[in-house]
Formats: C-alpha cells, structure tokens, sequence
C-alpha cells in the first residue's frame, strides 16, 4: 500500500514538474516573439530618419507629418507595454502610409535612387513586422490557453503565470470590411 501512495506522489510530482517547465517554455516563446516584433519595429524607426530626410526636400508642405513621426518614434522609445507599442505601431504606419501617398504626385521623388531603396527597406520591414506580428499573437495565445486548461491553470495559479496582451489594431478603419464595385460610374 506505501509503495502505491509513494507512487501517485511520484506521478503528481512529475506532472507538476511538467506542467510547470511546459508553462515556463511557453512563456519564454512568448517573450521571444514579442522580442522578434520590437527588433524588426527598431529597425523601422531606424530607417524612418533617413527615409525623412529623403523626402523632406520634396515635400515642403509636410511638415505636420514629418513632426508627428519624430514624435512617434521618441514616444515608441519610452514605451514599456504591447498595448502601448501597438497603438503608435498603427499610428506610425498611417503617418508612413500618407507620405507614400503624397509621394505619388512627386515624380522626382519617386524616381530618386535614395527614396526607392529606403521604400523598399521599408516595405521589407513592413512585411516581417506583419509576420512577426503574426507568429506573437500565435504564440501567446497558445500561452495564454495553457494559462486556462485544466490542470495546467491550476499550476499557473500557485505560480502566478499572467496571461499576455494580444498585438491588435487599435485602427478602426483596418477593421472595416473593404467594398469593391467594378461598376462604371459614367
């Protein structure tokens, strides 16, 4: 019979031990991927100065823009939280969207060697941001639901694992449905 109870000790033990280590696993994936999103986010900001500059010269009138953006990119460097960095992520990216609208109507602009490869830096970053963003909220979802299944919440709960903010779009015009009409407007 004690070798019985010693045992089931030994089992529970063990699933604790796993439960625990399978928690701290997904948790170190979760800053992982965070870290991943704020290193492709730096290199946005990096290239941003550069990019600004480029265009300043062409776009006298944008200034309003191009204040907004330094003041971003000092805000996203004080920022500590996902949520916080989340929303001037979004900001910014509308702030980067409007200069490559109005570039559109500067030939000259667009046609210089300078601001076609910080565009395409840009766009490149753009793109491993979006994946990185992806691979994060994977990540921490996955986390968070370990946080919240039997038996793992109860390990999660004497040991104080906090569950993670998804990255969302604080933009409500990207949530919006996009309507198409090939309709000829005569």
């Amino acid at each position: 019979m004690v070798w019985i109870i010693v045992g089931i000790i030994v089992v529970i033990i063990l699933a604790v031990i796993f439960m625990y280590n399978s928690l701290v696993s997904a948790k170190i994936k979760v800053d992982n991927a965070w870290s991943q999103i704020d290193v492709q986010l730096q290199r946005r900001f990096d290239l941003i100065p550069n990019f600004v500059e480029t265009v300043k010269g062409y776009m006298t009138h944008e200034s309003e823009t191009f204040e907004k953006i330094a003041s971003l990119r000092t805000s996203w460097a004080n920022s500590k939280s996902v949520s916080e960095k989340a929303s001037l992520d979004g900001e910014l990216s509308n702030a980067l969207k409007t200069i490559m609208a109005v570039s559109e109507s500067y030939p000259d602009l667009k046609a210089n060697q300078n601001f076609m490869q910080l565009s395409e830096e840009l766009r490149n970053t753009e793109n491993k941001i979006s994946f990185s963003r992806q691979f994060y909220n994977d990540t921490a979802t996955m986390y968070n639901e370990k946080l919240l299944v039997f038996p793992s919440n109860i390990i999660a709960n004497i040991f104080h694992f906090t569950p993670r903010d998804l990255f969302e779009t604080e933009n409500a015009e990207a949530r919006k449905n996009v309507k198409v009409d090939f309709g000829k407007n005569a």
